[in-house]
């Protein structure tokens, strides 16, 4: 699967070839038929191995680490959304790549709405814990925007058109305006 997310990275979706998925991954292309069937498996368990990769680099804390107040949860969970790693480089890339390809292969986006539901859901439940006194739509609505704003920065971040201390900074301020808008309904 990281082989399959570093070539869509480099390649993009459209760039996808099984035999150079295979060779990144020194298996033959027999055995990536047998595992995932088609190139849409591929594509959907690339999908799913980005979130859960995601999932695991945004939430992994040290052991002996403090503990870590809501807003601090929220903050590092989109902040490290945008951090200079190559692992994060190439998540992001990969799932850009996915959701652009997703306009001309209808056959991703039921993955990739759930995907991205299951982390606005994440957001707003962060939120939530800030602001326990916001319904649950403002949360949702917050969420969505936040979450959108970070893959908006982080391509940008990823193409060179904006340094990642201003992307980050970005979120800060955004985390700031929609707690403040949560607390006044």
């Amino acid at each position: 699967m990281e082989a399959a997310a570093r070539v869509i990275a480099r390649r993009g979706v459209r760039g996808l070839r099984v035999e150079e998925l295979a060779a990144e991954a020194g298996v033959s292309t027999a055995l990536i038929y047998y595992h995932f069937k088609d190139r849409a498996g591929i594509l959907r368990r690339t999908l799913e191995f980005i979130n859960d990769r995601a999932g695991s680099y945004t939430t992994e804390r040290a052991p002996d680490a403090a503990p870590l107040d809501p807003r601090q949860e929220l903050e590092q969970t989109l902040l490290l959304e945008l951090q200079d790693d190559d692992t994060v480089r190439e998540n992001s890339t990969a799932w850009g790549e996915l959701r652009a390809s997703a306009i001309f292969e209808p056959h991703l986006r039921e993955d990739l709405a759930k995907a991205t539901l299951i982390w606005v859901q994440e957001v707003a439940d962060l939120l939530g814990r800030v602001r326990p006194m916001a319904t649950a739509a403002g949360l949702a609505i917050a969420a969505e925007r936040l979450t959108a704003l970070v893959e908006g920065l982080s391509m940008r971040w990823l193409s060179g058109i904006l340094p990642l201390g201003h992307a980050r900074e970005l979120v800060l301020d955004a985390i700031d305006a929609e707690l403040e808008r949560l607390g006044r309904r």
